[in-house]
């Protein structure tokens, strides 16, 4: 595990439940941080130094409430981990429906873009701040979820792009991880009755495996770490190579 100080920095991370968002809650509150943890689930650890909500960023309403509510916390925020997504089943377009999408969207896209809304404010008036969003694979080519999951993670990607450029210039560092073939509760159905889908997926990347949910925690420290200041609007793959086929 990588170690970094992160002491007096304050963290704001949805899906900190479980897989990659549980995962980076560990790491940071180990380097120090304050973590404000969003997640629909119960966060089962407590810590002096974690404050965690249960709240469903599926609900527009909900957020945009909590947003306003909170309005203190979010002043403190040094950065932003929008980790929290939901998978579809690979469906073709005329297998799902226009308010799947929406709700899909939601989550993976505009919850996103509510909390940047809320937080940019207060890192542009320290001139500083750090923003990591959960891309996937699936947000730079076709074949690594259904329609809708890979319109909303390239939207995301966009999303990201277009902070890092406007927002550079006033100290606001934006990058996106696009993580592969994770081993989480997300892609828990892989792995059910005899694992013959998750050991295809390991047989179909290069490197021959599923990556363990710490190591994209790992990335995403040095990428909010002091050493990764000149990184600015990238996405970072880590996928096993998976994309490079």
């Amino acid at each position: 595990m990588i170690t970094q100080n992160y002491e007096r920095q304050t963290i704001l991370l949805t899906g900190a439940a479980s897989g990659i968002g549980f995962s980076q809650l560990q790491t940071y509150l180990s380097a120090g941080a304050t973590v404000i943890a969003l997640d629909k689930q119960v966060i089962s650890i407590d810590h002096p130094r974690l404050r965690a909500f249960q709240l469903d960023l599926a609900d527009e309403e909900q957020l945009s409430t909590w947003l306003t509510m909170h309005a203190r916390l979010l002043e403190q925020v040094d950065v932003v981990l929008s980790t929290a997504g939901v998978l579809d089943a690979f469906e073709p377009a005329l297998s799902t429906t226009y308010p799947a999408i929406k709700q899909l969207m939601q989550v993976n896209v505009y919850a996103a873009v509510q909390i940047s809304l809320a937080v940019l404010p207060y890192m542009v008036a320290r001139q500083a701040g750090t923003f990591v969003f959960m891309a996937s694979i699936a947000g730079q080519v076709a074949g690594g979820g259904g329609a809708a999951y890979t319109m909303s993670k390239h939207a995301l990607v966009g999303w990201m792009k277009q902070l890092a450029l406007d927002y550079a210039g006033q100290g606001i560092r934006v990058n996106a991880i696009a993580p592969g073939a994770i081993n989480t509760p997300m892609n828990a159905a892989d792995f059910a009755g005899d694992g013959a889908m998750a050991a295809q997926v390991a047989a179909d990347t290069p490197v021959g495996r599923w990556a363990d949910p710490q190591e994209v925690a790992d990335l995403t420290l040095y990428l909010t770490s002091p050493e990764a200041t000149y990184i600015q609007g990238q996405v970072f793959t880590i996928d096993g190579g998976w994309t490079i086929k």
